[in-house]
């Protein structure tokens, strides 16, 4: 017999199976259970009793299936047609997986290195203070979501199959908790291989993918893309997926000289808010204790609006780091992550204000870059605040809101060091003065949140792509190039590793059409 029950359980009992077994015997007179499989689990801590809600399914004299998430059959497709995939993170690795369900050949184009190759170049931001520009945590194979939390929480579940994404991230090594969790997170540490077994994957099957290798142009004859030419002097010919992620700001430029419609988008902007993550457990948890032994570390999530736009918490890490995100030189850029046991001593999330076109005022009004422009200005000023380095400018949160330049810091996670600098004087007002406003909201709500032991760190840009590529709402190619297919969140179609990897397989497939036709 095979039976499930909705149960709702302290988060000792939840904490093991054999805990689960006895509940299930004590309360439901279950006997005879050979296992439990967990379908569903999600943490009720609105009162001071914490409960986990669980959907349990109880395997009573029956064994349960071997596996946990339903495999897909990748088939060899050596001879077949070949697509172009510009981008190994997310939206394009999930491209090419489903080019080759659907019998496509996919040519992977990648400018950074794999993304072992990667983390080199990472730490040599922290050790060295050096980007390189084609190699960082937005640039090289896995995309900005490698390096920067795994975290697979999504909204948009009416684009797309998500369920069958995290199946496919599980068939390359994530763990099954992803199928389960209400916030389903893989973390830094263990995200890499995922995206290594993805890429063998595709090799596996026929389909190439090629690092160090850049789109410098895109070969578009009579309004058909014919194919790309890379910075290594090759061209590849095909129909082109552009999956180039949010910061390929180089990929935008050259869309835009080259008369590819493309238009300015809204972004958020701000900065990066660390606590230390025992005040946030002690928070959200509402108590003394904090997490305590059967608990994760807390999350939060915060909104308001503040003189019509809104003010909000993005990319929350509890038990993370921040990290930074420049792509070149003479940029500050900051981002976060968590490993998969989210056991640092620090939680931190975005605190960024909406930014529409409107806002952002420019000699030609109607230029498509100027929000990108406008990223990348303020990134500068960061970078001229932190000394001319990696070296972050930051400022405690209460001094920040109090408009107080205060004087040391408190310890951070940030690597390259952080400088004191008053956020709240050079930050344009636009976003510091409703950052403040919405701190303070959010200091009304949780007792305790805002506090001097928290620090703002300069600057959160790279919330979102600041450019939207027009492609047609039904074939998914650009509204006047045939046979090009802008995709994820690079393309302002996606926001996240889910959205665009759902995004990714439905440019697959409406390049299989286009094939097809």
């Amino acid at each position: 017999m095979i039976t499930e029950y909705q149960i709702r359980v302290l988060p000792e009992v939840a904490s093991s199976n054999e805990a689960i077994k006895r509940y299930l015997f004590e309360e439901k007179g279950l006997s005879g259970i050979n296992a439990i499989r967990i379908l569903k689990r999600s943490i009720d801590a609105r009162q001071r009793t914490i409960f986990v809600n669980l959907t349990v399914r109880a395997y009573v004299n029956e064994e349960p299936e071997q596996l946990a998430y339903t495999p897909i059959l990748y088939n060899s497709v050596e001879g077949k047609p070949q697509v172009i995939v510009v981008g190994a993170g997310p939206g394009g690795l999930f491209a090419a997986l489903r080019l080759i369900e659907l019998g496509l050949r996919p040519i992977v184009i990648e400018r950074g290195k794999d993304v072992h190759q990667r983390k080199l170049d990472i730490a040599n931001i922290s050790r060295q203070q050096a980007v390189d520009p084609e190699s960082n945590y937005s640039f090289g194979e896995g995309g900005a979501g490698a390096y920067s939390d795994g975290k697979l929480y999504t909204r948009s579940k009416k684009r797309g199959n998500v369920e069958k994404i995290l199946n496919v991230f599980c068939q390359h090594g994530a763990s099954t908790d992803i199928l389960v969790d209400a916030h389903p997170h893989i973390g830094t540490d263990k995200l890499p291989q995922v995206i290594e077994n993805m890429r063998n994957t595709i090799i596996r099957c026929g389909g190439e993918v090629h690092f160090q290798t850049r789109m410098d142009a895109i070969n578009i004859q009579r309004n058909q893309v014919v194919g790309i030419y890379t910075n290594t002097g090759e061209e590849f010919r095909g129909p082109v997926i552009l999956a180039t992620g949010h910061s390929a700001r180089d990929v935008y430029a050259w869309l835009y000289e080259n008369g590819v419609e493309i238009e300015a988008k809204g972004i958020a902007v701000g900065v990066r808010l660390e606590h230390p993550s025992r005040r946030i457990d002690q928070i959200q948890y509402h108590r003394g204790e904090g997490r305590g032994k059967y608990l994760p570390a807390a999350e939060y999530s915060f909104v308001t609006q503040v003189r019509g736009r809104g003010v909000y918490s993005f990319c929350m890490c509890p038990g993370g780091i921040v990290v930074p995100a420049a792509t070149g030189s003479e940029q500050i850029v900051v981002n976060g992550m968590s490993p998969s046991h989210r056991n640092t001593a620090w939680s931190n999330s975005g605190m960024v204000v909406e930014l529409r076109p409107e806002d952002v005022e420019t000699i030609d009004a109607g230029n498509p870059l100027k929000m990108m422009q406008y990223q990348a200005d303020l990134e500068r000023l960061c970078w001229m605040q932190g000394n001319y380095k990696q070296t972050a400018p930051a400022q405690r949160m209460a001094d920040f809101v109090n408009g107080q330049l205060g004087g040391s810091l408190p310890e951070s996670s940030y690597a390259p060091g952080l400088i004191p600098s008053p956020l709240h004087f050079w930050m344009p007002p636009f976003i510091a003065d409703r950052l403040r406003d919405g701190f303070r909201h959010f200091g009304k709500q949780s007792h305790g949140f805002l506090t001097n032991e928290a620090i703002v760190i300069g600057v959160e840009t790279r919330t979102s792509a600041p450019v939207r590529i027009l492609r047609d709402n039904d074939s998914l190619q650009h509204v006047r190039v045939q046979g090009l297919f802008p995709c994820g969140e690079g393309a302002g179609y996606a926001g996240g590793i889910v959205s665009a990897a759902v995004d990714g397989e439905r440019c697959a497939e409406a390049c299989f059409d286009y094939i097809d036709n």
